[in-house]
């Protein structure tokens, strides 16, 4: 049986460290070549996102080379698309 003395010996698991990030902006790297920045509303235990005032950029990878970003005030974004998360923090 667990004591409140083995919490302190815990080591965090990847969603704990998520729950950190909860109103706060933050910088999610997507598969397809897109970037969000955002403000993280919500989150659950498939790593689905809900960012508000978001940022998106995606980068084309053609001959032109362009980027494209576009706003929106709510997105939700399906757990299996994210590869990084991050603060603002992380990334000064």
């Amino acid at each position: 049986m667990a004591d409140a003395g083995d919490d302190a010996n815990h080591a965090p698991e990847p969603l704990d460290l998520v729950r950190l990030l909860l109103n706060e902006v933050v910088f999610v790297k997507l598969r397809g070549d897109r970037d969000l920045k955002g403000k993280l509303h919500a989150y659950d235990s498939h790593c689905n996102l809900v960012l508000g005032e978001v940022e998106e950029t995606i980068y084309a990878v053609d001959d032109e080379d362009e980027t494209v970003s576009r706003k929106s005030e709510m997105l939700f974004v399906r757990g299996w698309k994210p590869r990084r998360l991050m603060s603002p923090k992380s990334c000064n």
